[in-house]
């Protein structure tokens, strides 16, 4: 999941909320949108390899 940040930047969450927190894990802040893609891309891959 890719959010906009205020300073314009893309930061990567997981996908599924924390039990204890309630909240997404931080998963890499990136300049563009591309970039933060292509970085979740790389997640997923890794989740199942």
């Amino acid at each position: 999941m890719i959010r906009k940040l205020k300073d314009g930047k893309y930061r990567l969450y997981s996908r599924k909320k924390d039990e204890k927190t309630g909240k997404r894990r931080n998963l890499g802040t990136f300049d563009t949108r591309e970039a933060a893609e292509k970085h979740e891309r790389e997640v997923q891959y890794f989740k199942r390899h």
